[in-house]
């Protein structure tokens, strides 16, 4: 009997029930086939399927526990440090595994409440390796189940491209019950696995795969964004003197902000890719110590909005629009005047521009001074 499959893409799909179903099976103790936005996985509940635990041995490695969210940490005795907060908060939800020192104490209580005994879960050093997914379907099953799953792509079919789910028959064999097809995932390839030392603050990356060390060092500088409508007056103009007033904070050139771990970017709303700030807007900045001859104008993404730090927004319409992209990033987002929004200067003289300078200055010194 061949393993039913649920097409993810078919519009007529009930996609709530179908996150309610893969929940449920999960949380029955059912081995299920899911997409990652890397590649296909078996998912099970951890301690739940014995032959799940067994092609993982086979694999010689522990197995990989998948949270719905970076909370559920808590139940594998991890503690973060300040450093090791900001590296799970800038790398998941996303296409990285996290490997974390536990206490053996706390790595054996840990197994103990899974039903798995600590080498399932554990390396020689008490180092787990957890991963936060960023497929939308797998994720919000997890979070519906309401526990992590084992997810691992041991015991798999070798056939076929590790993006798609394998052929029905090799999944009939291990026993799955339900195959997930999402179609072709994100990447098609696998994740990167980072360990964390046991000091908190230091990590090493030990398999390179979506992302390098060069990509996780920028995703991991505490970033500032700056939002306006068409990103060639306002925003630019706050981000060129957000760079001259944190460079002066922390004491380096506005050039080697990135090699001191900031970034100060700036989008628009409604902007049109490429463009450069207006004339007037440069010459203003210029006169304060501001750079924008090498502005080009950038729309604004989910991407940005997810890497920021601070999101600063000229006006409240600018909020409304972060937020409508991504919701959840009101902690995060701020008017750049408390008192009420920047008005567009564009088509005003030098004096108007230069007047708006000078509150831009005076403003995102106060906004940056939390930095």
């Amino acid at each position: 009997m061949s393993v039913r499959r649920v097409d993810l893409n078919d519009y007529t799909l009930d996609l709530h029930q179908a996150v309610e179903e893969a929940a449920g099976l999960l949380s029955d103790g059912k081995l299920v086939c899911v997409p990652t936005e890397t590649v296909y996985g078996l998912a099970a509940k951890p301690g739940a399927s014995d032959d799940l635990a067994k092609l993982r041995r086979d694999a010689k490695a522990p197995m990989t526990p998948h949270l719905g969210s970076a909370d559920d940490l808590d139940a594998f005795g991890v503690e973060l440090t300040d450093d090791s907060r900001k590296l799970v908060r800038k790398l998941w939800p996303g296409p990285v595994a996290i490997g974390f020192q536990i206490d053996a104490t706390k790595a054996q209580s840990a197994a103990d409440q899974l039903g798995l005994s600590t080498s399932d879960l554990f390396d020689a050093d008490s180092r787990i390796t957890l991963r936060c997914p960023d497929d939308p379907f797998t994720s919000t099953v997890l979070r519906r189940a309401g526990q992590p799953a084992v997810l691992t792509r041991a015991g798999l079919p070798r056939g076929g491209e590790a993006s798609r789910p394998p052929e029905s028959a090799g999944l009939d064999e291990l026993g799955v019950a339900v195959a997930y097809d999402a179609g072709p995932t994100r990447y098609a390839r696998p994740s990167t696995v980072v360990h964390v030392e046991a000091d908190g603050s230091t990590w090493n990356v030990v398999r390179e795969g979506i992302y390098d060390r060069r990509i996780i060092e920028r995703l991991l500088r505490t970033t500032v964004l700056f939002v306006c409508s068409g990103n060639t007056c306002r925003s630019p103009m706050a981000m060129a003197l957000g760079k001259k007033v944190l460079a002066k904070k922390i004491g380096v050139d506005p050039k080697a902000l990135g090699e001191a771990g900031y970034e100060v970017i700036s989008a628009g709303t409604g902007a049109m890719p490429g463009m450069r700030a207006t004339p007037a807007a440069a010459d203003a900045v210029q006169s304060l110590g501001g750079d924008l001859s090498g502005h080009r104008s950038s729309p604004l993404d989910v991407a940005m909005i997810h890497r920021a730090d601070l999101i600063i927004a000229m006006t409240a319409a600018h909020r409304q629009g972060v937020l409508g992209l991504v919701p959840s990033a009101a902690d995060k987002l701020v008017l750049l005047d408390p008192d009420g929004d920047i008005e567009d200067p564009i088509g005003a003289d030098a004096s108007t521009y230069m007047r708006l300078a000078e509150k831009l200055e005076t403003l995102v010194d106060d906004r940056l001074a939390a930095l």
